[in-house]
């Protein structure tokens, strides 16, 4: 005699079994009926494809060695400055205090940086006692010190002259 156990385990192995097999069998129409949509409708391409690839694969630098190399990197340079003169930062605004906030407040309000902190009036006084036309001329132009490097335009070159001196003006203003 036969187990009743054993022969319902077996039907419902058998049952479980025909089961996957379907589910499987499921699983392979629809990732040919994936396949299908897909070959007949690829997925649309980015118009400036192109560009971004050269864009990635451009060299970074160049090499310039003698005097063909040297006039080749003045007008490379003057070529990236009249680049950065075309672009106006902070949409051109004049507001020193917008300014500051967005490009020199990281410098200015960190001691270890070197630069003056804004808020340390002594810090200030020998510079503001230098004039005003010193401090736009640092500003504009960089300037290296004692204690570290102030970089042209505070290392942003689409800053223009204006928004420099309205920057240095309202600093000026805070410090006195």
């Amino acid at each position: 005699m036969s187990n009743p156990v054993n022969n319902t385990d077996k039907v419902f192995l058998k049952h479980f079994s025909m089961l996957i097999g379907f589910l499987i069998l499921v699983m392979f129409a629809l990732i040919g009926f994936a396949m299908h949509l897909y070959a007949n409708h690829p997925p649309p391409q980015n118009p400036e494809y192109k560009q971004e690839i050269q864009a990635r694969i451009a060299p970074v630098g160049g090499a310039y060695a003698g005097d063909t190399g040297r006039a080749a990197l003045l007008a490379a340079q003057d070529a990236a400055k009249k680049a950065a003169e075309g672009q106006v930062a902070y949409g051109g605004t004049l507001d020193g205090k917008t300014i500051f906030g967005d490009l020199c407040q990281t410098c200015h309000t960190n001691a270890a940086t070197g630069a003056p902190v804004l808020s340390d009036k002594a810090a200030w006084a020998p510079r503001v006692a230098e004039g005003i036309d010193t401090l736009f001329t640092h500003a504009i132009n960089g300037f290296t010190g004692s204690k570290g490097t102030m970089p042209a335009k505070g290392g942003n070159p689409s800053l223009t002259d204006a928004q420099v001196k309205a920057t240095v003006q309202w600093m000026v203003s805070q410090v006195k």
